[in-house]
């Protein structure tokens, strides 16, 4: 009889035992004290639960409110009349309807690129990143990998596939040292970053351009969270900071957030036209069955078409005035930024009953935890929007400053850092 044997580990990409072992804890107590999972139902604003209790929800990406904007939910509608089909289920490469290419055509206007739409940012980082690793998105070299040490989940979790076309390696957040020693020692370097970051802050897209300048760098960002909630017709923080627009340059941004749709734009600047089919052949999920559907598609023309009027503007303008004003009041490290999230520092052990009291004043905010922030970090995690009123905004920040906040223009303790 053969002997068994157990398999060890590689862990050099990715750790579950540490990843659920000690996140599940913080879950767990989260869902326990009634600030995960929570079931309710949205009426102007304001959520309403089956025990009565009310809340305002101020962990929501929706930076502008489009999400809920007249103008989408019938744009929504009007293209499933049109269409006559949810989602006709085959991949694109074999057969579509002309609905796609409306957006695609529309979207590409707006931001003044070749665009590719796919289902989430998600699945068109799990399709491209591999395709930059192999060489066959660039300039045909196989690239040294660069993942931001903060790189988004969706982003990280690519590393695996991209290590089998490719070298892999991590550096430290925004580490442009470490990138110039890459860029001098390989013959490409390609870096995977988060334009604008989930939990606050932005790429240093100009220093990086220098970089692709001078070493022919490439940079994939995923600028989701600044898409509408920034820029001229809502292009986002990557493209108004002038990077190199050219196949050095591959951006995706959600369609979800700030533009209040679904799905995803990739935006390809300098790529000839048949790069399209090569991504729609072989970029994983995009050349499965998954595409976003006749509803998401119509909510995405409606939204781009606001966003080419003054209404985004004055969009804009109302969430730089909220972000304004919770800054004058609490205390958090993305103060004085324009970026619409605030990470409110609270201990580890203190997160969740943290969160907890302010649910109970009437306000959601999602504590945030290892592994979502390293341990030692946990805080609760704000979103500010448009549509958020003077007098809500005020109400959240006495809540957050009885849980344990710290009132904007004093200095952070030991306990915050």
């Amino acid at each position: 009889m053969s002997e068994r044997r157990t398999i060890t580990p590689a862990h050099r990409y990715r750790n579950n035992d540490k990843l659920i072992g000690i996140g599940n804890t913080f879950w767990n107590e989260s869902y326990e004290n009634g600030v995960a999972g929570i079931v309710g139902d949205l009426d102007d604003g304001v959520f309403h639960m089956a025990d009565g209790h009310e809340f305002v929800n101020f962990t929501v990406c929706s930076y502008l409110d489009l999400d809920t904007h007249p103008k989408v939910i019938d744009g929504a509608v009007a293209s499933l009349r049109r269409f006559g089909v949810l989602d006709h289920c085959i991949p694109r490469t074999r057969v579509q309807t002309r609905v796609l290419l409306e957006l695609e055509e529309s979207l590409g206007e707006l931001f003044g690129a070749m665009v590719i739409s796919a289902i989430s940012t998600a699945a068109a980082s799990t399709g491209l990143l591999p395709m930059i690793a192999s060489g066959h998105l660039g300039n045909g070299t196989r690239p040294l990998m660069v993942f931001d040490k903060n790189a988004h989940v969706s982003l990280a979790n690519a590393k695996p596939s991209c290590a089998d076309e490719s070298e892999v390696v991590t550096c430290g957040h925004h580490d442009l040292d470490f990138l110039e020693d890459m860029c001098r020692t390989y013959e490409r370097v390609c870096y995977v970053v988060d334009g604008s970051d989930s939990l606050g802050g932005y790429a240093p897209v100009e220093e990086l351009a220098e970089l692709q300048e001078k070493y022919n760098l490439l940079v994939f960002y995923d600028d989701s969270h600044s898409l509408s909630a920034y820029g001229e017709r809502g292009i986002g923080y990557v493209r108004t900071h002038s990077p190199v627009l050219d196949e050095r340059t591959i951006t995706v941004a959600t369609l979800t957030k700030g533009f209040g749709a679904g799905g995803t734009a990739i935006l390809l600047d300098g790529y000839p036209e048949e790069t399209r089919r090569l991504i729609e052949r072989f970029a994983g999920p995009l050349g499965y069955s998954q595409k976003m559907n006749a509803a998401a598609v119509g909510a995405a023309l409606a939204s781009a078409e606001i966003h080419r009027t003054e209404e985004l503007t004055r969009l804009q303008e109302r969430l730089r005035s909220n972000i304004a004003l919770f800054d004058s009041l609490v205390l958090t490290e993305q103060a004085d930024s324009t970026y619409p999230i605030r990470v409110v520092p609270m201990g580890d052990e203190t997160v969740v009953e943290a969160a907890k009291q302010v649910f109970a004043a009437g306000f959601y905010t999602s504590p945030v935890f290892f592994p979502i922030v390293a341990r030692g970090t946990a805080g609760l995690r704000v979103m500010l929007r448009a549509g958020q009123s003077a007098e809500q905004i005020k109400r959240l920040c006495a809540a957050l400053i009885e849980a344990g906040a710290r009132p904007a223009g004093t200095l952070p303790g030991v306990a915050d850092r």
